[in-house]
Order: structure tokens, then C-alpha cells, then sequence
């Protein structure tokens, strides 16, 4: 009995199992560059970012940006396993690249306020992501990045096509995620840019090309088609 309990478990949840192995490989590169990339790297900067003002307010929707994500990766988990994995295939190819590029073309900034301009709970939280998140492996922007993956995985979900003020709501809080980034002196506009150049791609390729069923009918055709011997 215990055995046929444990076996209809993994059945059922057998497709976290992607998502925990590549957290583990995500976590473990991406503290490595953290602390391999910390002096000679490419300092990424636009005319655009001197204009943009530092607003400490904005460090709650940055914060908010893992919440977000994780609630949209979790509610297709258990809701609708196709999109889940058009999900992860977003997440998962945008943030491999970043970790490449990031590893092959070291970058950084110098945009962050040497001073905090006012002393308020917002400034304290945002010196706290300053001690704790250094100034380099930005491009393209994860934050911005992950964002458009997860609101695309909301509005492109068919259980969630009648709820305007779930994808209204989405929209908002991306939105927000995104001006959050160069708001509070963590991103520049140029790593803003490629984030959503590679978040169009990946798009055309998970939703508009839909490589899910495209895969699911090649599958079908192979196991259609006879075997010569």
C-alpha cells in the first residue's frame, strides 16, 4: 500500500522534478558569477539611465518579483501541466542565456547612488538589496525578463481567460516589476531592452510556434510511423 502511495505521488508530481534540478544548477552558477565578476567587468550604462530618478518606493514591486513568479510557476504546476512547462521552457532558456552570457561577457554598473538621498524604510530595504545583490551580471535583466515570462503564462492560460482582473492585475504588477529595475538603480534601460528582445523571441517560439504541441505531435507521427527492420 505504502509503495502504491508513493508511486501515485511521483506519477503525479513527477514534473517538478525539472524544475528542482535546474533550480539547484541556476542557484549554484549564479553564485558563483556573484562572486567571481566583482572588480573588471563591462560597465553597462545609457545616456537614458542619467535621466531616469532613483524612487525608493519602487523596491516593494522589486521584491514583489518573486512572489510573483513563483505563484504563476506554482498555480500552473497544479492547474494546467502544458502551460507549466511552456513556463519553464520560457524561464528556463532566458535564464540559461543569461548565465552564459553573464559568464562569457562580464558586466556590471555603476548606477547606484553612493548616498541615499532620504532615510526612510524604503531606502533602509533598499541598501539592504545593495549588500546583499551586487552591481554586476545584469544583462540581460532576469527580473524584467521572468516578469514578461510569467504575465505571457497568465494570459495565455485558458482557466485563467474569463479573469480580467487576474490578468489586469498582472499586467500592473509587471509593469511595475519592470520600471522597478531602473527606478531603484539596479538595472540599466540597455539590459531592460535585450531582456524584452529575448522575451519576443522566446515567445514566438513557446506560444506563436507553441513547441509544447509541436513536440507532442512529432511524438505522435513517430510512434505512427512503421519500423523497418
Amino acid at each position: 500500500m505504502r509503495g502504491h502511495n508513493i508511486r501515485f505521488f511521483y506519477e503525479k508530481y513527477k514534473h517538478a522534478i525539472p524544475l528542482l534540478i535546474y533550480g539547484v544548477i541556476y542557484l549554484t552558477w549564479f553564485v558563483y558569477l556573484e562572486h567571481k565578476v566583482t572588480k573588471d567587468f563591462w560597465v553597462i550604462h545609457m545616456a537614458l539611465d542619467d535621466r531616469i530618478p532613483f524612487c525608493e518606493v519602487f523596491v516593494i514591486p522589486y521584491f514583489l518579483w518573486f512572489v510573483y513568479v513563483a505563484a504563476t510557476v506554482v498555480y500552473l504546476f497544479f492547474k494546467d501541466k502544458d502551460d507549466y512547462y511552456r513556463a519553464c521552457i520560457f524561464l528556463f532558456t532566458g535564464m540559461t542565456i543569461f548565465l552564459i552570457i553573464s559568464t562569457l561577457f562580464p558586466n556590471g554598473h555603476h548606477l547606484r547612488p553612493q548616498t541615499m538621498p532620504r532615510n526612510n524604510i524604503f531606502t533602509q530595504l533598499v541598501s539592504m538589496l545593495y549588500r546583499t545583490d551586487t552591481p554586476t551580471n545584469l544583462w540581460p535583466s532576469i527580473h524584467v525578463y521572468n516578469s514578461l515570462a510569467a504575465h505571457f503564462a497568465i494570459v495565455r492560460n485558458k482557466q485563467l481567460a474569463n479573469k480580467k482582473w487576474i490578468r489586469i492585475s498582472s499586467f500592473v504588477l509587471c509593469l511595475s516589476i519592470i520600471l522597478s529595475t531602473m527606478f531603484i538603480k539596479q538595472h540599466s534601460v540597455f539590459d531592460v531592452g535585450t531582456a524584452f528582445l529575448m522575451a519576443a523571441v522566446m515567445y514566438g517560439a513557446v506560444y506563436k510556434y507553441d513547441i509544447i504541441s509541436a513536440y507532442r505531435e512529432w511524438r505522435m507521427r513517430k510512434k505512427a510511423t512503421p519500423q523497418i527492420n
